[in-house]
């Protein structure tokens, strides 16, 4: 129980609206929606509903653009997560989302409270986790403070992924100058549940109670989804107080408990009280059902001393749930809850009025309409500029460049380096059905007592995207896609985590408008609904953003898990195959960044068209159990995609540039689209390049597998062992440093 708390509210003043992020003209609205000037509560609760982070004021126009439907999506979005049918009854449940802002203020808390949160999103849908993914985007190396950044993080994630016994099977860590002032740490989870026993938040049944389960509510994270929706400044580090605090223990007896409360008929409807806590649970549940909430906020457990009405409603305290129980069942639902030692209490109920209206010990605190804060938040046309793909000429390389020197020392940058550091930390293998760890193309999770696979990827080139957002878009979600299909899977959905800056500023909503049409494009050529996702806007630290980073995070299915393929050579004497076309562009590669020191020239250019036709061929070899191996070419282009399978499966190769193909080092290192190499027994090259040809698919054998060393005819060989230590060391030693 909550005691009263003793002093008054202040009155609302411009100052006061201004604290809350609102501008004046919200405030006007707001007085205009609800016919009178709010109170402290109400005004508190109007600031996180209305906040980009809960509304998307910003982005709904625009995302209205993505294809969300297919005839094996159940729910796409607009619920707690995407659900996709993959056959027998089951479905899969997944979801990204950012804790970029925490993050950045409070490493360890920040990024364990976002698995925490993504995790409550798929489980209360029905479904039991079964994966972890992240991506995760640091500044410049040396930056102050980015070695304590990247070492809190990992261990945010991995303490709370860890001790939930969830496991981190995939991700993407990348570092950029850009992200100095704002990192940005994107979490994604993948749940499997029964087709047929999906749960949704749609409050119903008027009378029925509503019920508050999981841990007490504290101060912690109080205003976390205003302070996610506004800037950095030199005063960021004074929003500590709004990072939550995590307790991942909790976090799991909290799953176990829902997962069998749901196997009763006892849930109406269910809600993780994330973003915004209790207010967006409730408002949002009686927006999706069309109904009201009354709540006695003196019910609500506390773990502080006198917290006011305005704490309880706006607190982000974790592993909590919001519950609308079938009328007589709430007896039945409290031992489940006891067992599990969390909290149960009943704190209201289903009301056919439209509004939610709460008390606090007998007086009301709070009293409005649910429409205008769910449904009708302000929705903005915001001005923006169409950005002019970079046209900056790519810098000539130095003549006489060392082919394998330059692939040592690109295996060695930041980008390219093993992140064995990182994945290692992370439980990859809980749960015993982890096939395909960390480290290659995609991870793959067997559906549990099944010999199906679903095969998991999050992808983006932000320093494409900056160069050209639309074609930076479409890259995104094709890399994705071939991510998937390298491994034999069919691509079915993705999720998504916009991560951009300020959108009041032309320039930012114009990468936003940009990006946001490529991806759509991909989506619909490439058949790739969208089924859930997150915009995190404000990535940006005194009017410095970060580039724009449109992560998107694949599912795939294989019917079949002995079908799979793997990205490491499988042994000597194979035929290597290159799928695709290579024209040698450098521009924005990881190969200009390294020769001349910046980011230069416009991205590659994304053919859908031989996205769709390349993707399907190859899947169908996979399929026939042709290949011996098969892995996509992407950043770092084919000499690093090469090295990457070679130190994969312990094994060398000879490899040749066809005489027709651009020079030397365009060739190796320039980062074309729609490209996969393959390996196969010698004996069936021929019939693959047969096959290639006849589905108009260019195909070009490159060499063969063998030996210790990676050779590039006309070259000197590079042993293995001298990638290997390239490859590998870069993060061990820069993790072993003192921190700045």
């Amino acid at each position: 129980m909550t005691d009263t708390a003793s002093h008054k509210p202040p009155a609302i003043t411009p100052q006061v609206v201004a604290a809350h992020g609102l501008k004046p003209d919200e405030y006007d609205r707001i007085v205009a929606a609800i016919g009178r000037p709010p109170n402290l509560v109400e005004l508190g609760v109007f600031s996180v509903m209305w906040s980009e982070h809960c509304s998307y004021k910003s982005s709904k126009k625009w995302l209205r653009q993505f294809p969300t439907t297919a005839p094996w999506v159940i729910c796409g979005p607009g619920e707690n997560a995407g659900v996709v049918d993959i056959g027998d009854g089951q479905a899969v449940v997944f979801k990204m989302e950012s804790h970029n802002h925490p993050s950045f203020i409070e490493p360890y808390q920040g990024a364990a409270t976002g698995v925490g949160g993504i995790l409550r999103d798929v489980f209360t849908m029905g479904a039991r986790p079964i994966a972890n993914l992240n991506a995760l985007r640091f500044g410049d190396p040396q930056a102050a403070k980015m070695r304590h950044l990247v070492g809190g993080v990992v261990a945010g994630i991995g303490g709370y992924g860890n001790c939930v016994g969830v496991p981190t099977v995939g991700g993407e860590c990348t570092f950029d100058s850009a992200y100095n002032g704002n990192i940005l740490v994107n979490a994604m989870t993948v749940g499997l549940a029964r087709a047929d026993r999906i749960f949704y938040a749609r409050a119903a049944g008027v009378g029925n109670p509503v019920v508050y389960v999981g841990a007490k509510t504290g101060r912690d994270g109080i205003h976390g989804a205003t302070m996610a929706s506004a800037e950095f400044d030199e005063t960021s580090e004074e929003k500590r107080p709004t990072v939550q605090v995590g307790d991942p223990f909790t976090e799991k007896l909290l799953l176990e408990a829902c997962l069998e409360l749901m196997a009763t008929n006892a849930i109406v409807a269910i809600q993780d009280m994330g973003a915004a806590g209790l207010t967006s649970s409730s408002f949002e549940m009686a927006a999706r059902g069309g109904v009201g909430i009354e709540l006695d906020l003196s019910s609500v457990p506390t773990r502080e001393h006198a917290m006011t009405p305005y704490e309880i409603m706006l607190s982000e305290s974790q592993e909590r749930m919001l519950l609308v129980l079938a009328k007589g069942r709430e007896a039945e639902a409290a031992a489940i809850f006891r067992k599990w030692e969390l909290d149960f209490a009943v704190v209201g109920r289903v009301t056919e009025s439209k509004k939610i209206v709460a008390t606090f010990a007998g007086e009301t605190v709070l009293d409005l309409p649910v429409e205008p804060l769910a449904d009708k938040p302000p929705l903005y046309d915001r001005p923006w500029t169409t950005i002019v793909c970079n046209s900056e000429p790519v810098p000539a390389s130095p003549p006489g460049i060392d082919i394998g020197a330059t692939l040592k020392r690109l295996l060695a940058t930041p980008d390219l380096a093993s992140k064995r550091w990182i994945w290692e930390q992370y439980d990859h293998m809980v749960m015993a059905d982890t096939i395909a760890r960390p480290g290659g193309d995609a991870a793959v999770v067997r559906v549990h007592g099944t010999t199906k696979g679903l095969a998991l990827s999050s992808d983006c080139t932000p320093r494409y995207c900056y160069a050209d957002p639309e074609m930076g878009g479409r890259q995104a979600v094709a890399e994705c896609w071939r991510n998937l299909t390298a491994v034999g899977a069919r691509p079915l959905a993705i999720t998504d985590c916009l991560n951009f800056g300020n959108p009041e500023r032309p320039e930012i909503m114009g990468e936003l408008v940009g990006c946001i049409a490529g991806m759509a494009e991909a989506c619909r050529a490439l058949d790739f609904p969208v089924v859930s996702g997150n915009v995190s806007l404000y990535n940006e630290t005194s009017g410095v953003a970060v580039k724009p980073t449109p992560q998107v995070g694949g599912v795939g299915l294989l019917d079949d898990l002995t079908t799979m393929m793997r990205s490491a050579f499988g042994g000597g004497s194979d035929s290597i195959i290159l799928i695709g076309e290579t024209f040698g562009h450098l521009g924005a590669s990881l190969c200009t960044r390294l020769l001349a020191g910046r980011d230069a020239g416009p991205p590659p250019r994304v053919d859908l068209v031989a996205e769709r036709r390349n993707g399907d061929f190859v899947r169908k070899l996979i399929d026939r159990r042709v290949l011996t191996a098969c892995h996509d070419v992407s950043d770092g282009g084919l000499l690093v995609a090469l090295a990457e399978m070679a130190l994969g499966g312990h094994v060398g190769a000879v490899v040749a540039k066809p005489v027709d193909a651009a020079n030397e080092l365009a060739f190796w290192f320039g980062e074309d689209q729609a490209r996969y190499i393959l390996t196969c027994k010698s004996a069936d090259a021929d019939a693959i390049l047969a096959a290639a040809g006849e589905a108009q698919v260019r195909a070009t054998k490159l060499g063969s597998t063998g030996g210790r060393d990676l050779t590039v005819k006309g070259t000197k060989g590079i042993s293995l062992s001298e990638l290997q230590t390239a490859h590998e060391g870069w993060f061990p030693t820069y993790m072993a440093a003192p921190n700045q």
